[in-house]
């Protein structure tokens, strides 16, 4: 069972670390615990037949000498728990749609092409620190029978002792994130599912489970 949902997520406006005021009893100022990642749902096109290949570059299939289509981004982050601690050892499971919309799944009757160089899926674990990496192809929207799907990216996390489903939104999409039911639906939560943009084509998220 998500053991997410029995924690209220809503303890601080943002998902970084932040500092806390030193206290009216003159207590020493400590680094607050970082807000907890929004839940989201499975969605619809989550893999039946996983790939063969499902290394942290989503961008090329081994063995293939051709590239996927559409524009490169690398994603890095953390997995930490509600305290702040990393959490090593998380698996990580990642899909998404290809440049065109399309998901390489049987269950999407868009009429989108496929692409057959993209890998669609990743399956990674957290390094000492909590860290994690994938490079892949920035998705696309597209509409679906709830309405508009703005560009996000499905994580199924799973720690030692807490899972999270979530979906990865990107800062730089604010105009079509606002018509996205799934993203309005997340409220002051919405901070915590976004990533941040350091440079053209690199992102930041930091996940943040109930426990470890």
């Amino acid at each position: 069972m998500d053991t997410n949902s029995r924690l209220s997520r809503r303890h601080f406006a943002g998902a970084a670390l932040t500092a806390v005021g030193i206290a009216a009893t003159g207590g020493i100022a400590r680094a607050a615990a970082p807000a907890q990642t929004a839940n989201g749902p499975l969605g619809p096109f989550y893999p039946i037949i996983r790939p063969g290949d499902d290394d942290f570059d989503m961008t090329q299939i081994r063995g293939n000498s051709a590239r996927a289509l559409g524009r490169v981004i690398e994603v890095t982050g953390r997995v930490l728990d509600r305290k702040g601690n990393p959490v090593r050892g998380a698996m990580l499971e990642l899909w998404q749609c290809n440049a065109a919309g399309r998901y390489d799944h049987p269950g999407d009757i868009a009429a989108a092409p496929l692409d057959p160089n993209f890998q669609g899926f990743a399956k990674l674990v957290t390094g000492p620190s909590g860290e994690w990496r994938v490079r892949t192809i920035k998705p696309a929207g597209y509409d679906s029978p709830i309405g508009w799907r703005t560009p996000h990216i499905h994580f199924d996390i799973a720690g030692r002792q807490s899972r999270l489903i979530t979906q990865m939104y990107f800062t730089e999409d604010y105009a079509t994130n606002s018509k996205d039911a799934l993203y309005n639906m997340l409220g002051e939560d919405a901070v915590t599912a976004m990533a941040a943009q350091q440079e053209a084509d690199r992102y930041r998220w930091d996940i943040v489970l109930a426990d470890s």
